[in-house]
């Protein structure tokens, strides 16, 4: 089996309290905490408006992450294509590829939020069609075409790009929730898919048909699909116990719900309620529930489960949220870093092997050993060198040295 890869998606999620400089030095923080342990990917949403999320450009946000990290690949989570123009949107994710030093990923998306939409007069029926058009134009002018193009909202007169990509093919990646539009248009272009609609139950169930949207558009175009870049997003918070998980995550968890789904979006059908335990309960220890509150050998049945419901994905993405305060979040990373990430992967498996082998020879290592040993007392320079050795030992711990040279003049 392939190694699933790591990753982590901001949209952000912040209740609104926080001082912005600082929260925003908060997100870059966390990009770096994830890079030093070793996790593959991070994401940055654009949204304007709702007031949690206050990230607008995540070329921007990416470019600072990237001078305060290394390996981690960045990408854009999602740009809302319809609300730029595409020539725009080509030059800046080249700029930003060159100033992340190749580690650039470009996701795409037609635009999360009613609100921001509506803000810039845009029809909310046109978005998908609008993001459509948008990839067909960036994909031709990163490939250095001179492209002249008139849409209904955008124009091109014979335009090229004066700088290309670092990468020789930056990575796409289409956003895909529960319709079937975000698939379908990844199947079309031949991209990579970062589903967020996998964070509810709804979505979690949906995931197998929604692959086969790919797979058919993209053998109508002649193009392929690759399970291996599919990112499906996950919610989590890690602790030693459940108990600890569930104290640290419940009250950050009852506002977000709360205040954020209900209250802000009012999305559909979602109540608000009524203490932290019955949020918790609620969303992260439901049948079959995509978020989890626990341990990590919680996260590792549940990433488990969900390769098992989808047929198989290439990267797991966290939901980065503040659940918990910031040293408990921080901590729950390193923890998913420590202890997940290498039992999905296999990566004990060597020890655990080598382990069980030595247990189960354990009688010819002690006949060795004990070769060994009477190869030692039968040299008296090497018997009495052991001698001192063990006595020093012993200094040490308080506890009690045999003589050997008397065993041994026992003819022991």
């Amino acid at each position: 089996m392939s190694r699933v890869k790591f990753g982590a998606f901001l949209a952000p999620h912040h209740p609104i309290g926080e001082h912005p400089m600082l929260q925003l030095r908060s997100d870059i923080q966390l990009a770096t905490h994830l890079d030093r342990l070793g996790f593959d990917e991070f994401w940055c949403g654009e949204h304007h408006s709702t007031g949690w999320e206050v990230i607008a450009s995540p070329e921007m946000f990416l470019a600072a992450a990237a001078e305060h990290t290394h390996r981690i690949r960045l990408g854009t989570g999602v740009i809302s294509l319809p609300y730029h123009h595409p020539f725009n949107v080509a030059q800046r994710m080249v700029q930003l590829d060159h100033m992340t030093g190749g580690r650039a990923i470009f996701g795409s998306g037609p635009g999360a939020l009613p609100s921001d939409a509506f803000t810039l007069g845009i029809d909310p029926m046109v978005q998908r069609d609008r993001q459509d058009e948008a990839i067909g134009v960036i994909k031709r002018l990163f490939a250095g075409e001179r492209v002249t193009y008139d849409s209904d909202w955008f124009t091109l007169r014979d335009a090229r790009l004066q700088l290309f990509p670092l990468q020789e093919d930056m990575p796409f990646a289409v956003a895909s929730q529960v319709s079937p539009s975000g698939m379908t248009l990844a199947g079309k272009y031949g991209a990579g898919v970062l589903s967020i609609g996998s964070m509810s139950n709804a979505g979690l169930l949906a995931l197998p048909t929604q692959w086969s949207f790919a797979e058919e558009a993209a053998a109508k175009h002649g193009r392929t699909v690759d399970r291996k870049n599919w990112r499906v997003v996950m919610t989590w918070h890690i602790a030693e116990t459940r108990e600890q998980a569930r104290a640290e995550a419940r009250e950050g968890l009852l506002r977000w719900h709360n205040e954020y789904n209900v209250g802000t979006l009012m999305r559909p059908g979602a109540v608000p309620y009524g203490s932290p335990d019955e949020a918790v309960d609620q969303i992260a220890f439901s049948d079959g529930a995509a978020s989890v509150i626990g341990t990590p050998d919680d996260l590792v049945a549940a990433i488990r489960r969900l390769q098992e419901i989808s047929g198989g994905f290439g990267t797991v993405i966290g939901f980065a949220h503040d659940w918990a305060n910031r040293e408990n979040t921080f901590r729950s990373w390193d923890m998913v870093a420590r202890y997940v990430v290498p039992e999905v992967n296999g990566l004990l498996e060597g020890y655990r092997t080598s382990r069980d082998y030595v247990i189960a020879h354990r009688e010819s290592f002690e006949r060795a050993g004990q070769a060994i040993m009477s190869k030692i007392m039968g040299n008296e320079r090497a018997a009495a060198a052991l001698q001192e050795t063990m006595a020093a030992r012993t200094a040490t711990t308080g506890g009690h040295t045999p003589d050997l040279m008397a065993e041994k003049a026992k003819g022991k």
